[in-house]
């Protein structure tokens, strides 16, 4: 057994996405091991995001700067904005290093049941943005659930008397997925977005 603060810092670790409460107590066991190095490094690290952290006014993203890296980089394409339902998708996205655009983070998706309405999110600063001008074309990229699709749909009328080309991301068959293994509702998607060969 150990001590209440060695199990309440398991615990807190174990509330992490990906750790269960077996993963928190290896990576307990592991700083305690290396006490030394590894915990002052990770304390250090932890308290200086915590002191820094802000949210970019600009696009909503999660960084130590307002504006944030992306939106402060000329190297950018200011006419593209890809649209992301959260920090978590933007990060996904700007990690395949393959839209070269800025980003807008709406803070979550429409949802009835949940009860989050347009001006829940952060919608009406998008139409802002647009409104502004200099944007060319507005990719939504919404995750492929029936809210996300609910939400894209929704910003794609709103957008529709601006002029601005509104894009979507593709959805559909994985590269490398076999057709025996997708659900119903992949392949329909796959059907209907085909196009020429």
């Amino acid at each position: 057994m150990a001590s209440q603060e060695i199990e309440a810092l398991a615990s807190a670790l174990a509330r992490l996405p990906g750790l269960g409460p077996r993963s928190a107590r290896r990576a307990v066991l592991w700083l305690i091991k290396r006490r030394e190095s590894a915990l002052p490094q990770l304390l250090a690290a932890l308290d200086t995001v915590r002191q820094n952290l802000v949210e970019c006014r600009t696009c909503g993203n999660v960084d130590t700067t307002d504006p944030c890296g992306i939106c402060a980089d000329p190297r950018r394409d200011a006419r593209a904005l890809c649209v992301v339902e959260d920090v978590a998708d933007l990060w996904a996205l700007d990690r395949a290093r393959l839209f070269t655009g800025r980003y807008h983070v709406l803070g979550g998706r429409l949802s009835a049941l949940e009860g989050v309405r347009p001006e829940d999110l952060t919608i009406a600063r998008l139409l802002e943005r647009v409104q502004a001008g200099g944007i060319d074309e507005v990719v939504l990229a919404m995750n492929a659930t029936l809210e996300g699709q609910t939400t894209a749909h929704y910003i794609a009328e709103r957008l529709e008397d601006l002029p601005v080309r509104v894009t979507q991301l593709a959805h559909g068959l994985p590269v490398g997925g076999e057709l025996d293994y997708m659900d119903e509702g992949t392949l329909a998607q796959a059907l209907r977005a085909r196009r020429p060969v």
